[in-house]
């Protein structure tokens, strides 16, 4: 196992991670404290919470699986090669799984909360079926062959797809009302801030293996750090 050739950077390394893990861990509880709160969800858009949730659930499944699995760490190793590092640390899997709960939490107050006549379109509903059954089909291909890194790189893929649509109907929704009015805009810089730390978190683990291989053999973290600045931007 690839070890590290520098102690700063490794808590550095550690240090950035878990600041981007309470960052974007943070960024899901003004939503859910502004539900509370009215106990109405009305202009939180349904679209982006399903879409966010097979986001996450598709990343979950990514990072858990190269983390605690040898056997998907051994086709990474043969992949990229022996002398590089797994690109998933535990605040990655943490980040994870905290997102999954906070999501699932928030569509939860979606059920209890007053909803007006908002509903999931059958537009989202189509395109997570979609998406499902199209990881299910991929997990009966890799299958035969235990393709197991090629299947959670499909998951990965997943989460940049969602995480590049699931903005789009609460966007649309905000212009159309011309009302932010039910959607908290707290998470902007929290979500910023995390990105910012999530890719510098990255940089530390490339200067110490002198290998940026990291930024592409998790191409989905690599573009979840930017997508932060991109929406800032825009």
């Amino acid at each position: 196992m690839t070890s590290w050739n520098s102690l700063p950077l490794e808590i550095t390394y550690n240090v950035f991670g878990w600041i981007a893990f309470f960052s974007w861990s943070l960024s899901f509880y003004p939503q859910v404290i502004l539900n509370f709160r009215r106990k109405c969800v009305v202009g939180l858009n349904f679209d982006f919470l399903v879409l966010n949730l097979t986001k996450h659930s598709s990343y979950l499944i990514y990072n858990a699986s190269l983390f605690f699995s040898t056997v998907i760490q051994r086709q990474y190793h043969e992949k990229y090669g022996y002398g590089e590092m797994i690109p998933v640390a535990a605040n990655d899997v943490a980040f994870s799984t905290h997102a999954v709960l906070l999501t699932a939490i928030t569509l939860y107050q979606v059920l209890i909360y007053d909803c007006g006549n908002q509903k999931v379109s059958k537009t989202c509903i189509a395109i997570t079926s979609i998406v499902w059954v199209s990881a299910a089909v991929c997990v009966f291909i890799a299958w035969p062959n235990n393709s197991w890194l090629w299947l959670i790189s499909v998951f990965n893929g997943i989460q940049v797809i969602m995480t590049v649509l699931k903005y789009i109907p609460q966007a649309l929704m905000n212009f159309m009302r011309k009302s932010t009015e039910g959607w908290s805009i707290g998470n902007i810089l929290l979500d910023l801030f995390g990105g910012l730390m999530n890719y510098a978190q990255m940089a530390m683990q490339s200067i110490d293996q002198g290998s940026w291989i990291n930024f592409y053999g998790n191409i989905g973290k690599t573009l979840l750090s930017l997508k932060g600045f991109i929406y800032f931007e825009s």
